[in-house]
């Protein structure tokens, strides 16, 4: 039975009385999507086992996938994580608010749903000031995967939101495009040395100034059906588009020159092709069917229009998506590469 969802249209700074009504709903043990720095979440009372299966019921998550868990102060932290260790705590000092998810052993408190049955809890303070008024005025902690159908490109505003799971949802607050478009960081701190799971805005060498050496323990395959995880992002198909996409990565001049090969190809088989490009490849090829990642040098403009090019170029009913991966791979950019060989049926290199 589809609920009768409501959008709450709401200013940069945030309008009290409307976020006040979404978190009235939390409290009631309802899912309000909202916008972070990131992504839009998808959200519900963290330590209300009822509430956070309506997520998953919303989205069609495996049960087997954590959720992060989102609170609005170290000390709320505190309440649902134990055994903090130090570095964690300067990394909070460092990165928080901000686009950094940690993983800490877990309290009681935190029910095995939210958790997928994990003895460790994914935490983070979100860099926007509609979600942290949103958990300040629920009073608790938030569980919000991204505000999409599993398994779809994360959604960067509300009409996205709407596109997948209008109907599905009590409230969706809209408060604009997100700052930076692919998701958090996530970092794992339960051992001597801490493990990166998932590539953000915040990359290996930022943490490595803080807290020394630490290990990279994700890489860009969907790991075994058989195999449990510790974070989102890294078991099942994600962020994929309903075309075919194809990620052609190397040098500038030689993914242009792959991609016009493509072109031709597929152009002689009658497929519709869509293209995402950078701004320094789009001039060397023709297409009415393009949508601009921003300049090969700046990989924060691909990471801010990946997913919105990924939703454009399928609502124009493509067969197959051509991703050029010319971009730098510094920072945010292996993000931003993860994302697409996540998605990717193809990745050939050149």
């Amino acid at each position: 039975m589809k609920k009768e969802t409501r959008i709450l249209k709401i200013g940069a700074q945030g309008q009290d009385d409307l976020i006040l009504e979404a978190a009235g709903t939390i409290k009631e043990g309802g899912i309000v999507a909202f916008p972070t720095e990131t992504v839009y979440g998808l959200g519900a009372d963290a330590l209300n086992h009822q509430a956070v299966l309506k997520i998953f019921d919303a989205k069609g998550r495996p049960a087997d996938n954590p959720l992060i868990v989102h609170v609005d102060s170290k000390q709320t932290c505190m309440k649902i994580a134990r055994n903090i260790p130090d570095k964690a705590l300067f990394l909070m000092e460092m990165f928080w608010p901000g686009p950094l998810t940690l993983i800490l052993e877990r309290k009681d408190i935190v029910p095995d749903v939210t958790t997928a049955g994990l003895d460790t809890v994914a935490v983070r303070i979100p860099e926007n000031i509609v979600a942290l008024k949103l958990i300040e005025y629920s009073g608790t902690p938030i569980a919000a995967p991204s505000a999409n159908l599993s398994g779809k490109p994360s959604p960067t505003n509300a009409e996205h939101v709407l596109n997948d799971l209008y109907g599905k949802v009590d409230v969706v607050l809209d408060g604009g495009e997100v700052n930076i478009g692919v998701e958090s960081t996530v970092l794992d701190m339960t051992s001597d040395v801490p493990a990166l799971l998932r590539p953000g805005k915040i990359s290996k060498e930022d943490i490595e100034l803080c807290v020394g050496d630490i290990i990279v323990a994700y890489d860009d395959r969907i790991c075994p059906e058989t195999e449990r995880v510790r974070s989102p992002g890294m078991k099942y198909i994600h962020y994929s588009p309903d075309s075919s996409v194809i990620l052609v990565e190397g040098d500038h001049d030689r993914v242009v020159t792959r991609i016009k090969e493509l072109v031709d190809d597929f152009a002689l088989r009658d497929a519709k092709i869509g293209l995402l490009l950078t701004d320094e490849t789009k001039k060397n090829i023709n297409s009415s069917l393009s949508y601009s990642l921003g300049s090969k040098d700046f990989p924060e403009h691909a990471a801010k229009n990946l997913f919105l090019g990924f939703r454009y170029l399928d609502g124009k009913g493509i067969d197959v998506l051509i991703v050029d991966g010319s971009f730098k791979h510094e920072g945010i950019g292996m993000a931003v590469f993860n994302r697409i060989r996540k998605a990717a049926d193809m990745i050939i290199k050149v």
